[in-house]
């Protein structure tokens, strides 16, 4: 089983539990087991039972079932959960209001068990005879049980989300009573993939906020209005929920809609342990606000510092703002060069002084011309001959386009036995060299993790490029002991890449946070194959403030004089 679906089933568990009333912790034990499965850089099932013990986490419990669903691909504790519950009333977690509570509520008081029974009874105003079940919520769920959509379509990327975020903010700013608006949630975290854009606006009064979002351009279906929120969907599937608070709460809002789950939990627990209630409305104390205004200030009266959204994922970040020890994260100012580019030497779409002159504009130091090498014939890629020609015009633009020093390099492919895919001594001539797996991405993990050792291991290699291969949505990354990679590439001195194009950003996030422990520098490189691909470095910045990245753990912030793969 893959981790997303190991992760699936202890996501699966959590619910059952939750709608069965268990207790809080042992709920939260599955949720958070499920967060790191899905998150953590390997395949877990390749793992040995020593290593699954080691993941923070994972106990011997987790560690049991883990090993179970790979040798049987189901868990006899979830099967007997789901004989609890009908298969129906599972579904309704995907009904928007909904959540566990409301549904064992539902369960209990009208006996519904699928999306029919829920249909039949909003439909009929039975709803609303259930203390919190409104006329708003009632309309609301009709409406979303009326727009069924497939789950795993609904998720966009980061930059496609961000074009109508973007749009959404600007015109949100054109009605007068809005005072600040922000998106939240996952996209205010920078996740990779984006499921739906929660909006949080600041106004002196509600209601022409709701007027002016419900005319939103492109909105396509209107799920729900009422005083304070609303719904819609964008285009075919993008979820868009709108909340207006107060002035007086809006930094409280902000914590409360933008940190996971787990974070939001973690931090009023905190707040708990002062005498204090935290909400999204403010912070309190008994019936008086101590703060809710200003995001940070929720933080300071907590005896924290303010935690980047970013780090919003219940990874530590809330020990270290107490201690007072986040990282200084990694921002797109702090690089001076892009490391990973392509021209029309191979299946680039711009000329090497084109792309020099966009990366002098996109205000970086320098930058390394890396087209393929010959192995991948079918973009054009270099042979020995062609790649000390290609040298010659590199030095050519370099005495032409002022403001940017280019580098000489290669995307050389790692051949499936760790080889590269040119000569040592053709190599030794260049500024820089990437080595990338592009063939045979579905070797078994031992066998990977030779192969990219054998690489790290040749001295002509700076980095890694995009080392687990995946494509978001469409490739699985490769498996491979991340923990033995890193253990070379901090032996060798050999960087691994966060490659920012929007569909790999590879590394992942915890990836990132591997690296760092293991003391192994990282380069953010645009994988750029057109001048406007610089601008992906900001994914690529995301991405690694995610993993706590700061500047002094990326290569490609220092000076080109400075620049090495080593130290």
């Amino acid at each position: 089983m893959r981790n997303d679906e190991i992760a699936s089933v202890f996501d699966e568990i959590a619910d059952m539990l939750e709608l069965g009333g268990e207790n809080f912790f042992r709920v939260r034990a599955y949720r958070n087991a499920a967060r790191t499965v899905r998150d953590y850089p390997e395949q877990v099932t390749a793992l040995s039972r020593e290593k699954l013990d080691e993941i923070p986490g994972i106990g011997a419990d987790l560690a049991d079932k883990i090993a179970t669903l790979a040798a049987t691909g189901d868990l006899p504790m979830r099967a007997e959960l789901k004989r609890s519950f009908p298969t129906g009333l599972l579904d309704l977690r995907n009904v928007g209001g909904l959540g566990p509570k409301r549904i064992r509520l539902l369960a209990e008081r009208l006996h519904i068990r699928n999306r029919e029974d829920l249909r039949r009874a909003a439909e009929a105003g039975q709803l609303r005879t259930i203390r919190g079940f409104g006329p708003k919520l009632e309309e609301r769920i009709v409406k979303s049980l009326a727009h069924t959509v497939d789950e795993a379509g609904q998720r966009m990327q980061y930059p496609e989300a961000a074009l109508v975020a973007n749009n959404l903010v600007a015109y949100l700013r054109g009605c007068p009573q809005v005072k600040q608006v922000e998106v939240a949630g996952s996209f205010r975290r920078r996740r990779d993939t984006v499921g739906d854009l929660d909006v949080l606006v600041a106004a002196s009064e509600a209601e022409p906020v709701i007027r002016r979002f419900l005319k939103f351009p492109g909105v396509t279906n209107e799920l729900g209005a009422g005083d304070t929120k609303a719904t819609v969907v964008v285009g075919d599937k993008l979820q868009i929920d709108l909340r207006v608070v107060p002035c007086s709460s809006w930094g409280a809002a902000l914590v409360y809609f933008t940190g996971s789950k787990a974070h939001s939990v973690h931090i009023r627990r905190i707040a708990q342990t002062y005498g204090l209630l935290l909400n999204e409305y403010g912070l309190f104390r008994s019936e008086r606000a101590i703060a809710g205004a200003e995001e940070r200030d929720i933080y300071k009266a907590l005896g924290m510092d303010w935690v980047p959204p970013e780090l919003r994922e219940d990874r530590g970040e809330v020990e270290a703002a107490l201690d007072h020890r986040l990282p200084a994260l990694l921002q797109r100012s702090d690089l001076r060069g892009d490391l990973h580019t392509h021209s029309t030497w191979s299946d680039g779409r711009a000329t090497i002084r084109e792309m020099a002159r966009r990366a002098a504009a996109s205000g970086l130091e320098y930058f390394a011309v890396t087209d393929h090498s010959q192995r991948l014939a079918m973009v054009h890629g270099l042979d020995s001959g062609r790649l000390r020609e290609q040298a010659r015009e590199i030095e050519a633009v370099g005495a032409k386009v002022s403001g940017i020093k280019v580098l000489s390099g290669i995307e050389v492919d790692i051949l499936e036995d760790g080889t590269l895919d040119l000569p040592d001594g053709v190599l030794e001539e260049l500024d820089w060299v990437v080595a990338s797996v592009h063939s045979k991405l579905e070797q078994e993990p031992s066998a990977m993790t030779r192969r990219l050792v054998r690489a790290i291991r040749n001295p002509n290699v700076d980095v890694i490029g995009h080392p687990s291969g995946r494509l978001i949505g469409r490739r699985e990354a490769s498996g491979f002991d991340l923990r033995e990679v890193l253990r070379v590439a901090h032996e060798e001195g050999c960087a691994l890449e966060v490659n920012a194009q929007p569909d790999r950003l590879d590394l992942i996030d915890t990836a990132c946070m591997a690296a760092k422990r293991a003391g192994v520098k990282l380069v953010i490189s645009s994988d750029a194959h057109h001048p406007r691909d610089f601008a992906a470095l900001e994914y690529g910045v995301n991405q690694a403030r995610r993993g706590w990245i700061e500047p002094s753990d990326v290569l490609n912030t220092r000076p080109l004089k400075e620049l090495s793969q080593r130290g």
